[in-house]
């Protein structure tokens, strides 16, 4: 009762204050609505998401018809009506590839060679749609970034002609190690390992390695190894995939060291002339050779769509998302093979349910439509939501706002709410009314290197223009404060990422701090959908142009 009370004396509150401030005035949803969104529910997906019984949730498996399936019955008994049409479903033509590269990647200097280690030292494959393709003497050189970025007066591939070479590149942008170049901490797209493999390929590149190292690559050597490990999947694409580079991979840190070393050269010098402007890419001194075998397969995978339909401004959309793809059944790890993805992401579609109950507890539908999309593909480079941005059930001009849930915090209530890419949008204003409605403040990613506003499927809205919020839950635990809160975050990342301990455990998940995180989101997507008014890109934000554009 004491927490009811002091709830809705902070809801009144804030309701005061906006008026008197003049900010945005939608009633606030009643608490009937509020109270739909709970642990006891929740849980109730999560032990469904996250079961063996859905096989990891990979497209193309077993596992995604019954994830699929599963979806569609819990909207239709939510009492959602299909998102695409008459169809909960959207296809998505997709190819999966199994790539088998030479269980050696061999290099040469001369008369030296090194043999490297699948797996171990090296990951490979290839994005060409063809049963066998090769590399041969290829020469290695270091093109440090790999960064074509006008912008910030950045050309890692100047002057230089890579055509039959393979190019091998470091992770994360120059901002990593001198916060006076891009964004600092602030990890940019040109960070990301997508780009790195698109540039290369733009280039006309006959493979690219990227120098794997965790703290700028946020994450460790058996999450690449673990991806890498399984068959992979590509959007299909008319040249089936012929404008890609022959072979992309990944080399260990440890091995970089040596290969450099091999052809003469110092590697702490080059990587600290890569952090300078006036780089020039370098010649290794060194050939490599390497033979991948293709297993393929062109099929459809599925996106799960699922509408409110507006009551006044149904024709306006405001997409929740969540991803419901996981990595399927891989590599033993601690006596267990199958990729659940607890955390990523069964709490994230478990709380587009959470959501769309709330929803459809108020009294009436909002004015304007609530999409729900859970995307498919999201482990194998955001496709889905790609695909859904080039062919929206909604046009993107009107489509108000994305808010996209992903990884969800089990550690319980805290004092925070982190916002990833902080600074991107106004939806950040509307979220900071919801979260003082909570006691809580909005707070930017505290470790801001790891990218991931560039990271899950609002990104591929965003590069369309649409304003996309992504939210993290806070690190500023109630009970055990701040340091315990990034020690959880850090444990994580090291020990269950994209790993089969990834698992849900209700004895041992502490609900509490998702169930204020959705609610936050419900309130905040709540007050929109009642609003003729469109969010804004902030000053500075890449996306600010592309939608002033439509």
């Amino acid at each position: 009762m004491k927490k009811t009370l002091i709830y809705l004396s902070a809801l009144a509150f804030s309701i005061s204050a906006c008026k008197q401030s003049g900010e945005h005035t939608a009633e606030a949803p009643d608490s009937t609505a509020i109270r739909a969104i709970n642990d006891s529910s929740l849980s109730q997906y999560l032990s469904v998401i996250a079961a063996d019984s859905l096989e990891g949730r990979k497209p193309f498996t077993n596992g995604e018809t019954k994830t699929i399936n599963y979806l569609k019955r819990e909207f239709e008994k939510l009492g959602l009506k299909p998102g695409n049409g008459d169809s909960y479903f959207q296809e998505v033509p997709m190819v999966e590839i199994k790539s088998t590269p030479d269980v050696k990647m061999l290099v040469k200097s001369g008369s030296k060679e090194i043999a490297l280690n699948y797996l171990t030292q090296f990951v490979a494959g290839s994005r060409r749609v063809q049963n066998e393709v090769s590399i041969k003497n290829s020469p290695l050189v270091f093109v440090g970034y790999g960064i074509v970025a006008p912008e910030y007066g950045w050309n890692d591939y100047k002057n230089l002609d890579v055509k039959g070479k393979t190019v091998v590149v470091m992770i994360n942008d120059p901002g990593f190690a001198d916060s006076a170049l891009f964004k600092g901490k602030n990890m940019t797209y040109y960070g990301r390992w997508t780009y790195k493999f698109e540039e290369a390929s733009r280039q006309g590149a006959a493979g690219v390695l990227i120098i794997h190292d965790t703290a700028p690559a946020a994450y460790p050597w058996t999450v690449v190894r673990s991806g890498w490990s399984k068959s992979k999947l590509q959007l299909q694409s008319p040249d089936n995939g012929m404008n890609r580079t022959v072979v992309e991979g990944w080399i260990g840190l440890d091995v970089a060291k040596k290969l450099f070393a091999l052809g003469g050269q110092s590697f702490d010098a080059l990587v600290s002339n890569a952090r300078k402007k006036d780089f020039k890419a370098v010649d290794l001194n060194l050939t490599t050779s390497l033979t991948v075998k293709n297993k393929i397969k062109k099929s459809v995978t599925y996106n799960v769509l699922a509408s409110i339909p507006g009551d006044k401004l149904k024709n306006e959309a405001i997409i929740y998302s969540a991803h419901w793809d996981h990595l399927g059944i891989g590599e033993q790890v601690l006596g267990d093979s199958i990729y659940n993805g607890a955390v990523d992401n069964a709490t994230g579609v478990a709380s587009l349910f959470e959501i769309a109950l709330a929803f459809k507890k108020l009294p009436k539908n909002p004015d304007r439509t609530i999409l729900f999309i859970s995307y498919t593909a999201e482990e194998q480079g955001l496709l889905g939501s790609e695909y859904y941005a080039k062919h929206p059930t909604f046009p993107l001009a009107k489509t108000v706002a994305n808010i996209n849930m992903d990884m969800m915090g089990i550690a319980g209530k805290t004092k925070d709410i982190v916002v990833y890419g902080f600074g991107q949008s106004e939806l950040e204003d509307y979220a900071a009314v919801s979260a003082k409605k909570q006691g809580r403040v909005l707070v930017p990613d505290p470790v801001p290197s790891s990218g991931l506003y560039y990271r899950s499927d609002h990104f591929n809205l965003a590069k369309v223009g649409v304003p996309s919020l992504f939210t993290g839950s806070g690190v500023d635990n109630i009970k055990n404060g701040r340091d315990w809160g990034l020690k959880q975050v850090a444990d994580f990342t090291k020990n269950r990422y994209h790993s089969p301990q990834d698992n849900f455990d209700a004895k041992t998940w502490d609900l509490s701090g998702i169930i204020e995180d959705v609610r936050l989101l419900f309130d905040m997507g709540y007050r929109l959908s009642n609003e003729s008014t469109y969010p804004k890109w902030k000053a500075g934000s890449e996306f600010k142009a592309i939608r002033e554009q439509k």
